[in-house]
């Protein structure tokens, strides 16, 4: 397995922009499909984004479409995630996942979480 270490959360208002880091360490992390989930207070976890080992595919929520990209340098065993144009109801905890098989949307093919980084949104 990998393990996973998210960055970049903050505080930001409506409008702007945060870009979320995923760091791997571990088995190879090229391997891997990397995804992107979110869950709000009271709410479920829903998935965000995800891209597959290669960085050729990547899939999207349809809530998140023409506002985040999804990236990834394996070089460097990180996965980003650029969230432009964010809404207040973004605010959430933001985790990453690992899974060798590129069924993002699907969190019980995901291995490997990581602990989760905070973003608020507010106005």
């Amino acid at each position: 397995q990998v393990q996973l270490v998210e960055s970049g959360g903050g505080s930001v208002q409506a409008g702007g922009s945060l870009r979320l880091s995923c760091a791997a360490s571990g088995r190879t992390f090229s391997s891997y499909c990397v995804g992107w989930f979110r869950q709000a207070p009271g709410k479920e976890r829903e998935f965000v984004a995800a891209i597959d080992w290669s960085g050729s595919i990547t899939d999207y929520a349809d809530s998140v479409k023409g506002r985040f990209t999804i990236s990834r340098d394996n070089a460097k065993n990180t996965v980003y995630l650029q969230m432009n144009s964010l809404k207040l109801e973004e605010s959430a905890v933001y985790y990453c996942a690992a899974a060798l098989v590129f069924r993002p949307w699907v969190s019980n093919e995901y291995e490997s979480w990581g602990q989760g980084t905070q973003v608020t949104v507010s106005s």
